[in-house]
């Protein structure tokens, strides 16, 4: 369980915007961005297309927040290199833009315990938002076959900003915009009460 702690460090290659990067970290985004690290299987599958063109599309999103996306998956950075530059209707994701990290030695996945023990060993669709002193506030792991939700993991960061700025705890389904609480046994009746 990495939720509350400083999330693992490490240091790889990476496809950034296209090119390939040498020494790739999070430590880059220490005390400015918010990270949302995603882990998936391998590139040229079937569910992860969806999800890393999914990223994309919500960049926007992400950036409004001060967020930065980084996928990473146990391919190797020529590999991605490839997928990044294989046009869609081809089965690529021509276009991804944001960080891809190659872990082709298992070792980040390891360290985020998102990787699989049987069969290919690659990474389960782990997701992690890292805050700007780079400590883990949420965590998701889903099965190979599971594909996520953007929406979510958009509405996750805009609850520990809410939380961050107000200091007002955000409760189930809590989307941005609805009312949040205080972490009190006032605030809590207060807020069922007009439920």
């Amino acid at each position: 369980m990495l939720v509350g702690k400083k999330a693992p460090e490490f240091s790889a290659s990476a496809v950034v915007n296209g090119e390939i990067v040498a020494n790739f970290s999070l430590e880059q985004y220490l005390g400015s961005k918010y990270v949302l690290l995603f882990f998936y299987p391998k590139d040229f599958t079937f569910v992860c297309p969806t999800e890393l063109i999914g990223f994309q599309n919500a960049l926007p999103e992400f950036e409004k927040r001060n967020t930065v996306v980084v996928g990473c998956s146990t391919d190797s950075e020529f590999c991605h290199w490839a997928w990044t530059n294989t046009p869609r209707h081809e089965g690529g994701i021509q276009g991804v833009s944001y960080p891809l990290v190659a872990d082709i030695n298992k070792e980040v996945a390891a360290k985020f315990d998102v990787l699989a023990d049987e069969g290919d060993r690659v990474a389960y669709r782990g997701l992690f938002l890292i805050d700007k002193e780079g400590v883990v506030r949420h965590m998701l792991v889903n099965d190979m076959p599971l594909g996520r939700s953007i929406d979510e993991a958009i509405r996750i960061v805009d609850a520990l900003q809410h939380f961050e700025q107000f200091g007002e705890v955000c409760p189930m389904g809590w989307h941005k915009g609805d009312t949040a609480m205080q972490a009190t046994h006032e605030g809590v009746s207060g807020y069922l009460a007009n439920k």
